[in-house]
């Protein structure tokens, strides 16, 4: 049982359930701590508002995916009294060694049953493949290409009508319909519809404004048409398979199953994985906010993403992500069809401490030169559906100023790439770089985000954290 504090402020919904869980600790609310023999079940019992104490427990006899349960009523999952017990642990309260309470023993062994009938029942049972209900399939996707043809016409109309003369009137009148996908199954169209919109109602410089409101356009344009032609497949043969090699059904709107990606191949076996950054920000366009992490893969070397995403109306149920400095051994990755970044979950997982070695073979995998960086990028940008955002681990012989004044990465052939801060976060990093220890300037790895600025002409790149040889020192927060 390796329970850390930075382990159970994961496991919180969010700041404020932190908190609760840290004072029930502080002020020292239960009146009952104990542990099993074994050191996998921990209980107590924290004094309420009623006359019973809540009891609450935590059983890690499965350390990858251990169960935790409380009396109490909350709606929050774990609730405080979970986290107060487990912050207890953390912060050196004495546990009393007990036998596990019955009715915890009970509930156990029935969990235990259940998980054999379930592995006897997928060790008999003849695999069967999903049958697609064909009629549904084809009704679904003639909806989705009438959405997209609403679409469609509102692009012509943008780009007939000129950016110049779209007023609020009839941007409140595109919005409205806009409003109409959210029938025809393709939310992610939608989204880069609302995107466009926000983009055009954005009070910036109406230069920069018609710059990305350009590219948003053209972005949407490949988008609608390379989403007409899938589903038109769709709906003449509605059995085709799920595109798992492109982001493409994901940019329409459809949301992946765990077992849809275990069947595509997209599920990788047990790794393990160090957050290199990790930020929160709320998009409009999807109603949602986003908490999202940047992890290298150890034993691969690749970036992937963790995203959570939390509807603005719903936000304080689901559990708000936060930055991980543990490594995560994750016993199965489930990888989204994607980019270089790929979008990966799991669902079963342990941690453990990071040590000098982690951090030494991050560094390894660092791209050299940056004329390949560059390329690799440029690459990836070209195509309509690809993330426009890519994050790459750059080693920096050095970082230093231009005759310019600007910050720049250099590698060992001289080759530099300028360091600025770019739209798309919204959190500068740049201005920290004179603030740093000089020997974090120096043959280090910089996690860098990139993004094409339209108004220059060029790359833009900005550093989120730096990689030493001891520590992640995270320039994003």
């Amino acid at each position: 049982m390796n329970v850390t504090e930075a382990y159970v402020d994961s496991l919180a919904l969010n700041s404020g359930a932190i908190k609760n869980g840290r004072d029930l600790a502080k002020k020292n609310s239960f009146t009952l701590l104990g542990i099993s023999e074994d050191q996998t079940v921990l209980f107590g019992e924290c004094q309420g508002s009623g006359k019973e104490p809540y009891r609450c427990s935590a059983d890690f006899v499965k350390e990858e995916s251990p169960v935790f349960r409380c009396s109490c009523p909350s709606r929050q999952f774990p609730c405080k009294h979970v986290l107060g017990l487990l912050y207890s642990r953390t912060t050196g309260k004495t546990f009393g060694v007990a036998a596990i309470p019955p009715d915890l023993l009970e509930k156990r062994e029935k969990a235990e049953k259940r998980e054999e009938k379930k592995k006897e029942a997928a060790e008999t049972e003849t695999p069967v493949k999903r049958k697609t209900n064909k009629a549904a399939a084809a009704k679904k996707a003639a909806a989705q290409l009438e959405g997209i043809g609403i679409a469609e016409k509102l692009l012509h109309h943008i780009v007939q009508s000129g950016l110049g003369s779209l007023d609020k009137k009839s941007l409140q009148t595109a919005e409205e319909q806009a409003k109409q996908l959210g029938n025809h199954y393709i939310p992610g169209i939608q989204t880069t519809l609302r995107e466009l919109l926000l983009v055009l109602r954005s009070e910036d410089d109406r230069t920069a404004v018609y710059a990305r409101a350009v590219e948003g356009m053209i972005n949407l344009h490949s988008l609608l048409k390379k989403s007409r032609e899938h589903l038109q497949i769709r709906a003449d043969q509605p059995d085709t398979p799920l595109d798992t090699e492109t982001p493409l059904e994901e940019r329409i709107g459809h949301a992946f199953q765990i077992a849809e990606l275990r069947d595509s191949g997209l599920a990788e076996g047990e790794t393990e994985l160090l957050q290199l950054a990790f930020r929160s920000y709320a998009d409009e366009a999807r109603g949602e906010y986003i908490d999202e992490g940047f992890w290298a893969d150890l034993p691969t070397g690749r970036i992937h993403t963790t995203k959570t995403y939390r509807p603005f109306r719903a936000a304080k149920y689901i559990r708000e992500d936060d930055s991980f400095y543990e490594v995560i051994r994750a016993k199965e990755l489930f990888r989204y069809p994607g980019d270089r970044n790929a979008r990966v979950r799991w669902e079963e997982a342990t941690m453990r401490e990071a040590e000098a070695g982690d951090y030494s073979r991050v560094r390894s995998y660092a791209v050299k030169s940056v004329a390949d960086a560059v390329k690799q990028v440029k690459n990836q940008m070209k195509n309509p559906l690809s993330d426009k955002h890519p994050v790459l681990l750059l080693h920096a012989a050095s970082i230093g100023r231009t005759d310019d004044g600007l910050y720049a990465l250099l590698d060992e052939s001289g080759n530099r790439l300028l360091l600025t801060d770019i739209d798309c976060l919204g959190h500068p990093t740049v201005p920290l770089l004179p603030m740093l220890n000089e020997r974090w300037l120096k043959d280090q790895a910089y996690l860098v985000m990139f993004e094409h600025d339209m108004a220059l002409g060029r790359l833009a790149a900005q550093p989120l954290s730096i990689v030493t040889d001891d520590a992640v020192i995270r320039l994003l927060y």
